[in-house]
């Protein structure tokens, strides 16, 4: 009798245990099953479209007696009103909220006196700009707050869209999504004389992306549950304007987009999917237009393409889920969302606009066949090549005139992308095949899906600096402050590297 009873009292625990694992385990399911619906992001046709798209100003310069042409840069506080009624802290340069478009020629010498009137240090790097180590403006060269710093170089390569932003080491992402964010647009000769459009803000515009949630009246930098990707906006917004249009009053429009969010990546085209000619990516023309309807942009990269407009029409620029991208990633990572970005409103009469020429000109990229050496780069959230980064080790050393090839692997399960300072590269192929048309001019980001093996070509033409380094990593900010970044240094032949130094600001 008593073996009897204490089999039934298992047996009832057992079934209890069992009853109680089978709840959770359903909870549980359930749950998993309400975040996975519940994960994606779209404004496609929520968006009214009713603040006139702001364009950043062209930055005001003085050129001094040897030809050098100065801009003014003071990075400070503010409040910024996104929303009527509503006030958000911000920061900006010149302003309350990002900063004005500097523009200059290839040849001219250029100076920025740059003033960090904010309360804690930061810095200013060109991004995509060829420029002396010392001037690139990463963690090295930081400005203490109420410091100044004053780098000057002379522009040595072709027409391009780049852009500026802050680059301290651990905090890159919470200062770019404050509003520290520019554009640095560059002409040349050749551009000049080309049948482009070229009236800046008018039918040659730029087209600053950045996602953002709001906390109240303050911007909300979370990260999303269960996304490793860094921070996820749930809307858009262009050039610091909510819900904007964009008056064309032209044929042709060349949009200079940039994707300045912190880690979203957008797959640009239009709500009915019209093809655009690309005739640029991150340093410059490309040999000749590129027609298509969708272009992808990782954090960081650039892309310059021309729309044609119809009279009296209406068009909205859109970003579409993915491409690539496993299911994981694409639900919890951006990959799934989508979102109205801008829309173009064209005029009831338009001005003629002359044809795009077939030809844009040649490219500046170095040659595979002159590579001298190559190295690979393992890319994984926990660092490059298994290290995170350190400020006192130079990771690899490169000669100045040399041509390497880079290949990059992404064994890991996320997306990353790769930004290298200082030089525009060649891709030269993308899992053994060659590039789509969009990575094939010349570029200083790219974007490296998850199982994707790419090789890059790159010349380093200097100066040689043995002290002082410049950086590559991913440009998903938060993956980059978390230590997915390296360093290299340019030297003469046979010169040996030396140390960075230590900065505490200038």
């Amino acid at each position: 009798m008593e073996k009897n009873g204490a089999r039934r009292r298992l047996r009832r625990v057992l079934i209890t245990f069992a009853v109680v694992l089978a709840v959770l385990v359903t909870a549980v399911g359930s749950g998993f099953a309400w975040l996975w619906t519940r994960a994606d992001v779209s404004t496609v046709g929520k968006v009214r479209f009713s603040r006139p798209l702001a364009v950043p100003p062209l930055a005001e310069s003085t050129v001094e007696s040897d030809g050098t042409r100065v801009f003014d840069l003071r990075m400070q506080s503010g409040e910024t009103e996104f929303r009527a009624g509503v006030q958000t802290p911000t920061w900006g340069f010149n302003g309350n909220y990002l900063g004005p478009t500097l523009r200059a020629e290839r040849g001219e010498r250029v100076k920025v006196r740059v003033r960090n009137a904010l309360d804690e240090a930061s810095s200013v790097h060109w991004h995509g700009m060829h420029l002396p180590a010392t001037m690139d403006g990463g963690p090295h060269q930081m400005v203490a707050a109420g410091g100044e710093w004053t780098p000057h170089w002379k522009i040595d390569q072709p027409a391009a869209t780049l852009w500026y932003h802050p680059h301290p080491h651990g905090t890159t992402e919470d200062q770019v999504q404050r509003g520290l964010a520019g554009m640095f647009l560059l002409d040349d000769a050749r551009s000049k004389n080309l049948k482009l459009p070229a009236t800046y803000g008018v039918n040659d515009v730029p087209v600053i992306v950045q996602d953002v949630t709001f906390d109240g009246g303050r911007f909300d930098h979370d990260h999303a549950f269960l996304a490793n990707t860094g921070f996820l906006g749930k809307r858009t917004m262009v050039n610091g304007t909510l819900d904007p249009y964009l008056e064309v009053g032209d044929e042709l429009v060349r949009l200079r987009l940039l994707n300045a969010s912190t880690a979203r990546i957008y797959t640009f085209g239009f709500d009915d999917d019209r093809a655009f000619d690309l005739i640029g990516t991150d340093g410059g023309l490309l040999e000749k237009p590129a027609s298509m309807n969708r272009i992808q942009l990782s954090p960081g990269e650039r892309a310059e393409v021309v729309v044609r407009m119809r009279a009296g029409e209406r068009s909205v620029l859109r970003s579409y889920p993915w491409r690539e991208g496993g299911a994981w990633e694409k639900r919890f990572n951006g990959g799934d969302d989508s979102f109205d970005v801008m829309e173009l409103r064209a005029a009831q009469r338009l001005r003629p606009s002359p044809a795009l020429p077939a030809e844009l000109g040649r490219l500046e990229l170095p040659d595979v066949k002159d590579t001298t050496q190559g190295r690979f780069f393992d890319l994984r959230r926990s660092g490059i090549n298994g290290k995170p980064m350190a400020m006192n080790r130079i990771d690899d050393v490169v000669t100045r005139g040399a041509t390497e090839t880079w290949t990059l692997r992404n064994g890991g399960d996320m997306t990353h992308n790769f930004h290298v300072h200082d030089v525009q590269f060649r891709v030269l192929e993308v899992n053994g095949r060659e590039p789509e048309p969009a990575l094939r001019g010349r570029k200083d980001t790219v974007a490296v899906p998850m199982g994707t093996t790419m090789k890059i070509v790159l010349r380093f033409d200097g100066p040689a600096d043995p002290d002082t380094p410049y950086m590559y990593h991913c440009h998903l900010l938060d993956h980059e402050d978390h230590g997915m970044m390296g360093q290299f240094v340019v030297v003469e032949p046979g010169q040996q590297a030396g140390g960075p130094k230590t900065h505490k600001g200038h």
